[in-house]
């Protein structure tokens, strides 16, 4: 379990960042080299290539070198437990959420009798 939370939270901090996150957007459409990831960005090189390490630690992408050429691409599994945390989360509060409404819904039907 501790070694799921490190992952989690690693996963989470790598998308945190905006930069980070419009990585991996790009990337869920097929494999970029980081040339092509860094396009769209006003940044240099080496700070991109930061952001890339850091999506790496947190398993969300992964990349290979060959030659010159540096190629990245999505690990989905990450994304699938930050997934799988968020809807269990979510599940929970909409039943929190239904539970309340339905009491305010009782609380409304007696005060207006």
């Amino acid at each position: 379990m501790e070694n799921y939370e490190h992952r989690l939270n690693l996963a989470f901090t790598a998308l945190a960042d905006p930069t980070r996150r419009a990585i991996v957007a790009r990337l869920c459409s097929g494999d970029a080299t980081v040339g092509e990831l860094a396009e769209p960005f006003e940044i240099g090189l080496p700070t991109l290539l930061k952001h890339i390490r850091v999506l790496e630690r947190g398993g969300l992408v992964s990349s290979e070198k060959s030659g010159r050429v540096r190629t990245c691409s999505l690990t989905p599994k990450a994304l699938r437990s930050t997934d799988d945390w968020l809807r269990t989360h979510i599940a929970t509060w909409e039943s929190r959420l239904d539970r309340l409404e339905a009491h305010l819904a009782r609380r409304k039907k007696d005060t207006t009798r």
